[in-house]
């Protein structure tokens, strides 16, 4: 067993020392919202070492001005680890960890108006015996239910202080700040990493866990005798081997052995076979033993919470109840979410057209004052051309990306987005999955890297592998430039209302899930082997999002996505404009305005550039692709948007110079092949659309699997099936319907 961690970072004078604390809790039970709230801006993400499990935290000021380091754990429904998510917090809890320290204290975050099933966790964290605050968030979402909870009683049987609060409105935010003074107060004394306050009672039948802050604490959880014996032996038997250490309570080896997938544990594999094989020693002597604990733990938070709380003898219709009636109708609650979601495509392109439009205009602008005002040579031509066409090319759809972003927002913040892994639950199952895998693939639509992420959530290896490999397929908001170009290619006269382009958006987005699910049920009754797990999905209450914490979301995505522009972006328009423009042939370039448009195409066609789209014309053009297309092909692979800026780096070079540059859109309709015909044909548009809703074409959605698959295996598997699907569709759609006569 791993060392507890060295707070090295910390200061360790008692007076001075930054207080560490973790914040558990429920999904949806408002805990990032409140970590949010207490810091701020000063929060960092990134990953546990060693785990692909996000890390976030953060430093706010208690009311006495000490500094406290908090840190938000994921969240999870019980010790009792299914996931790595889990397994994280039991790990930080437990002081398991060498990277983080092991909690001063702890904020526990429930859900007012679901305090049964969240006092399940409360309870075993308590047990811990680390100094703990109780918060008691969503009080509003209770008492329009009726309820009335007895917050002192509550405090009492807990042996600690309970805040009650509004996390969304601020509410209570000044007495929580107040609490957490107070437990981090002088006489504050940090709980040793290895050594845990819970031991037998002296009647034997149950296990109690105080800590000296909680003298008072009236929480325990009873153990039936047969189990209580089996787990001292257990314990026993692991400190002989090794496993744990002499000073450890029953809890540590209660939580460890409970945890069914070796991948959890982070030690070694001498010790994590000695971990299973006392599980299955237990098992076989005490069968069902889990299950009667977890009874038994029910049991005491039900009696825990007589006369605590009240609750109107019959249960009132909520605005909850009255909207599930919809939304989770057989019928209407499909009806609903198409509804819902071709009003999110529709106003991505109705509300976003403006601001589109002025980026547009100022890109051109900027590009027209330094072709007017700089020397002509290759500085000013990369300038014009390069970085001001590749990076504005990009920065243009900024609008539309920060609306579906806010859209998505909105559905997570007010609860509906559970409501649609549950209305997908039973289409997911046809295809071997749940619908908990449909919510990391619906957040793969804004991006496939958290959207894979998410997938740590999900308790059976085999349907988070499955999840891995088809989220890419939704369509995420890198995908939104090149169908909106391909739109726009398509009726350049714009001839079509907004409500049929959001339409033939959505068709897209729709394939994408269609082949995602196909691509499910391949690969469930094929490749992959192990058992699915049933979803479990706790249906959160609606509520008033909260506008600055959605907000905060859009801002964080655009940072994100800015930053790429300005880094990943930037630097591919340059390389990509040397591309084009070297080698240079050896004429000078004519001063004739229709002899310098043949002299730039011959020199593109000739450029390193060329040269690689004309390497794979062959494979693409059945595809209705030329060799430009081929280039932006090739570009794209590390970022799917760099298509469009592709497009627009190349088709400068047949500019004529003048400040009136036309649109994109208009010089991909007037591209011909060398017989004449057009190359950008609604076909052909449609074709290229189909392509990028099934290739992969993104760098970073292939480290993050890499990542979160430990290996190349399946990041090389997902490229391959990709490409071939998306050379496939792309196919049969366009010489389908050439065949067709369109």
């Amino acid at each position: 067993m791993p060392a507890a961690a060295p707070a090295s970072d910390l200061r360790t004078d008692k007076a001075t020392r930054e207080s560490v604390f973790a914040l558990v809790g429920n999904p949806n039970c408002g805990k990032s919202t409140i970590f949010n709230a207490l810091t701020g801006l000063k929060q960092k993400v990134a990953n546990y070492p060693g785990v692909t499990v996000e890390k976030r935290e953060g430093t706010c000021f208690n009311q006495h001005g000490k500094r406290i380091h908090l840190i938000d754990l994921p969240g999870t429904y019980s010790l009792n680890v299914h996931s790595p998510d889990e397994a994280v917090v039991r790990d930080v809890l437990l002081g398991r960890r060498a990277d983080t320290p092991r909690p001063d204290a702890v904020i526990l975050i429930t859900d007012a108006s679901n305090i049964e099933r969240n006092l399940y966790l409360a309870t075993q964290v308590l047990e811990l015996g680390l100094p703990t605050l109780l918060v008691l968030n969503m009080t509003d979402v209770a008492e329009a239910k009726q309820w009335r909870i007895d917050v002192g009683k509550l405090s009492q049987r807990l042996g600690v202080s309970v805040v009650p609060m509004q996390a969304t409105f601020g509410k209570g935010l000044v007495e929580l700040k107040a609490a957490m003074s107070k437990l981090g107060s002088a006489d504050f004394q940090p709980v040793s990493s290895n050594v845990h306050p819970a031991r037998p009672s002296a009647s034997g039948n149950e296990l109690e866990a105080r800590s000296p802050s909680q003298a008072g604490s009236l929480c325990h959880l009873p153990i039936p005798p047969d189990i209580l014996g089996g787990l001292q032996q257990t314990r026993a038997d692991l400190i002989r081997s090794g496993t744990v250490s002499e000073n450890v309570s029953l809890l540590e080896p209660l939580y460890l052995i409970s945890d069914h997938d070796p991948a959890h544990y982070g030690i070694e594999d001498s010790l994590v076979n000695r971990l299973a094989a006392a599980h299955d020693v237990l098992e076989k002597k005490l069968p069902g033993w889990e299950d009667r604990l977890a009874a038994s733990r029910y049991e005491a938070v039900e009696k825990l919470l007589l006369d605590v709380l009240r609750r109107p003898e019959r249960d009132e219709s909520t605005t909850t109840d009255r909207l599930d009636s919809v939304f989770l109708h057989p019928i209407w609650g499909g009806v609903c979410m198409a509804a819902i979601m071709l009003a999110v495509f529709y106003m991505i392109f109705s509300v976003a057209e403006g601001p589109m439009d002025w980026i547009d205009k100022i890109t051109g602008s900027t590009s027209g004052w330094i072709e007017a005002n700089m020397p002509a040579g290759d500085l000013r031509d990369l300038i014009a051309n390069g970085i001001i066409v590749g990076v504005g090319g990009i920065v243009k759809f900024l609008p539309q990306i920060l609306m579906l972003f806010f859209l998505i927002g909105m559905m997570e913040d007010t609860g509906y987005m559970a409501r649609v892994a549950f209305i997908m639950d039973k289409f997911m199952g046809r295809v071997g999955l749940n619908g908990r895998s449909f919510v990391p693939f619906f957040s793969s639509y804004a991006c496939a890297v958290p959207g894979i992420m998410a997938t740590r959530t999900i308790a059976s290896p085999k349907d988070r592998l499955i999840t891995i490999l088809i989220a890419p397929l939704a369509s995420c908001s890198a995908r939104l430039p090149v169908y909106t170009l391909m739109i726009a290619a398509m009726f350049p006269a714009n001839g079509v209302s907004t409500l049929q382009k959001a339409s033939l958006m959505l068709s897209m987005y729709v394939l994408g899930t269609g082949g995602a699910f196909a691509f499910a049920w391949l690969f469930n009754s094929t490749m992959a082997k192990g058992r699915s797990s049933l979803m479990v999905l706790e249906m959160p209450t609606y509520k008033r999002p909260s506008l600055r914490h959605v907000a905060r979301y859009m801002l964080e995505r655009a940072k994100m996505f800015l930053v790429r522009a300005g880094t990943v972006i930037l630097g591919l328009s340059i390389l990509l404009w040397a591309a084009k423009t070297y080698p240079k042939p050896g004429t000078p370039e004519p001063a004739d305005t229709a002899a310098k448009v043949a002299y730039r195409s011959s020199q593109l066609s000739h450029s390193f550039a060329g040269r690689a789209g004309h390497f794979i014309e062959p494979v693409i053009k059945p595809l209705g692709f030329d060799w430009k297309i081929g280039i932006g092909l090739i570009s794209s692979f590390a970022a799917r948007e760099f298509f469009v800026s592709t497009m627009g780096i190349i088709y400068a070079v047949e500019d004529d110079g003048d400040d009136n540059v036309e649109p994109l859109k208009q010089k991909l309709a007037e591209d011909r092949w060398p017989d004449g015909r057009p190359i950008f044909t609604p076909l052909a548009c449609l074709s290229l659309m189909v392509f990028y809703v099934f290739a992969m074409q993104c760098l970073s959605t292939v480290a993050v699997v890499k990542r979160e698959t430990n290996g190349w295996k399946w990041p090389i598997f997902q490229i391959a099936y990709m490409t071939a699907a998306a050379w496939l569709a792309s196919f049969v759609v366009y010489q389908g319907g050439r065949l067709l006569g369109f």
